[in-house]
């Protein structure tokens, strides 16, 4: 009871990276105001704009989030940024495009308090299915298992965080799990599990499928591999450089030139 009640008196800082993320950034940001509220605890949110053009800082400002500037287009950089400027003694990481189920905050600050994990991830549940999305995430299933740790939002005490430091800024891709791995190697040693939360999720968007089609990774599983592998053309093609506004295929060759040349 102690120690549930010590970790109830932490402060959580929810840190979201925004580029352009007017269409998503609402929802994401009440998910986490009511879960917080939900948790009975305290927290800030605090959004790292990154180049934006749209109203994705006026969405931030008038939802009461703390802003961050970071214009490199590098995610650890874009994320370390965020944490850099963290109040609070836990950190939560969650993308603008996801929402948290009501009882997430509750449900790491009852991890945390057990004293028996390090932190971890979180079930993730995409906002759609289809076949085509299925047979995706089978492809990348593999490469999940692999390095078995789960991802989708990170939790963890700051003082950890900073202990690894941080996401690894020479990383363009699978930053995230990068940090899971050396955020669990942390854990084994001092006796502590990589967790991952199940009786709460967060729902992501299917964007990236909208973008390039549902079947895109059945058809092109070398573009898996060589972001897994940490290619950094094709990784950079996929993340940063294609636009939604370009024809699909033309976005779709953007990615897959990369790994044909």
């Amino acid at each position: 009871m102690i120690i549930i009640s010590s970790v109830l008196r932490m402060k959580i800082s929810v840190v979201t990276p925004a580029h352009n993320e007017e269409r998503y950034l609402a929802a994401c940001v009440s998910s986490v105001i009511e879960s917080a509220r939900h948790a009975a605890i305290g927290f800030e949110h605090i959004v790292v704009l990154n180049r934006c053009n749209d109203r994705t800082e006026e969405i931030a400002a008038s939802l009461g989030c703390r802003i961050v500037l970071e214009d490199a287009r590098n995610l650890s950089r874009i994320r370390n940024a965020g944490v850099s400027a963290a109040t609070g003694e836990i950190i939560v990481t969650i993308d603008a495009d996801s929402v948290m189920s009501q009882n997430m905050l509750g449900e790491v600050v009852r991890m945390l308090s057990t004293r028996r994990y390090i932190g971890g991830g979180v079930k993730i549940v995409p906002e759609r299915w289809s076949l085509g999305i299925a047979c995706s995430l089978m492809v990348v299933l593999p490469f999940v298992v692999w390095h078995r740790v789960s991802a989708g939002m990170f939790w963890c005490f700051r003082s950890d965080f900073d202990v690894i430091g941080g996401f690894d800024e020479r990383l363009v891709c699978v930053e995230d799990v990068d940090f899971g791995a050396r955020l669990k190697q942390l854990g084994r040693k001092r006796g502590l599990r990589y967790g991952t939360i199940r009786r709460a999720h967060i729902t992501t968007s299917c964007r990236k499928f909208d973008q390039f089609g549902d079947w895109y990774f059945v058809r092109h599983p070398r573009v898996v591999w060589n972001i897994f592998r940490r290619c950094q053309q094709t990784s950079a093609a996929f993340y940063y450089d294609a636009r939604s506004t370009e024809p699909s295929g033309e976005r779709e060759s953007l990615v897959t030139r990369e790994f044909k040349s």
